[in-house]
């Protein structure tokens, strides 16, 4: 392993922007590289070979170290419990074992993947059942993690893909809170307001991924054109403003060199507040 450092006990905070790197399949270690040498600091994977390389992740972070001078303590690395009925063949872990168990082995796999032994942010990738209440496996999982906070190799978990009653059960049963909420954020739910609201009362950072790809009708609409003209910046910009405005830690997976400095590129400007009112009931819009 190369520079690795163990500062678990820090708390630091994530940056304003994560690259997000699922299904980059052989690319994930090119484009990883890429995205550190481009600025971004904060990188989002899971343990979850369906969707992600984690592996290749970790060996894009050990190219980046080796030939930039910046050490583990630099950079903010986020990845994710995936139960069963999220993974395909290539579990991490034996499913026959219990969920304890499970965590346990798919982070110790993450930590050799990744060429680390702390990691930054450990997210339930999802409850069990989409809908509903917390299951018992649910807690089973989450009970686990809260040891690995413990035991300090993990300073803060979180969850992602979860609705509002699943968000309230766990916040007011976990006995270690969520530190983050990470979803995908739909215009059409005024960018999730209702988590986003929750989050934002009880201090949890919430993570908006596919705000680009989920919302495509809506952002090259002409409200938000003329929003691009205006300050002359790219949609994708308007859109990563709007999330930073709104206290949206936003995840971009761009594979495009000059668009990954650009998703970087948003602090000199600010939308109004009655653009951003605008953009959060666009899905209302006559010429949406």
């Amino acid at each position: 392993m190369s520079k690795v450092e163990n500062n678990s006990t820090a708390k630091s905070m994530p940056p304003a922007i994560l690259y997000g790197t699922a299904w980059k399949e052989n690319n994930t270690e090119a484009l990883t590289f890429q995205a550190l040498n481009a600025g971004f600091i904060g990188i989002d994977t899971a343990n979850q070979r369906k969707h992600y390389f984690e592996k290749g992740v970790g060996l894009g972070i050990q190219q980046y170290l080796k030939t930039s001078g910046k050490t583990r303590q630099d950079l903010f690395l986020q990845t994710k419990f995936t139960s069963a009925h999220g993974q395909d063949h290539r579990k991490p872990y034996n499913e026959a074992d219990s969920y304890t168990e499970q965590v346990r082995q798919s982070f110790a796999s993450s930590l050799l993947h990744l060429q680390t032994n702390y990691i930054d942010s450990y997210l339930l990738h999802g409850p069990q059942y989409q809908g509903g209440e917390l299951v018992d496996e649910d807690w089973e999982i989450w009970k686990a993690m809260e040891n690995l906070c413990h035991e300090k190799q993990v300073k803060y978990i979180g969850i992602s893909n979860v609705d509002i009653l699943q968000l309230e059960m766990l916040y007011k049963y976990a006995t270690v809170k969520p530190a983050f909420v990470q979803n995908r954020c739909f215009a059409v739910t005024q960018w999730d307001k209702s988590i986003r609201d929750f989050c934002a009362k009880h201090h949890i950072v919430y993570q908006g991924f596919s705000l680009l790809t989920a919302n495509h009708p809506f952002i090259i609409s002409p409200f938000i054109q003329s929003l691009a003209t205006r300050y002359e910046k790219t949609i994708p910009q308007i859109i990563f403003r709007l999330a930073r405005d709104f206290g949206i830690l936003p995840l971009t997976g761009t594979t495009n060199q000059q668009h990954m400095q650009d998703d970087l590129n948003i602090d000199d400007f600010q939308l109004t507040a009655d653009e951003l009112r605008a953009i959060e009931m666009i899905h209302n819009r006559e010429f949406k």
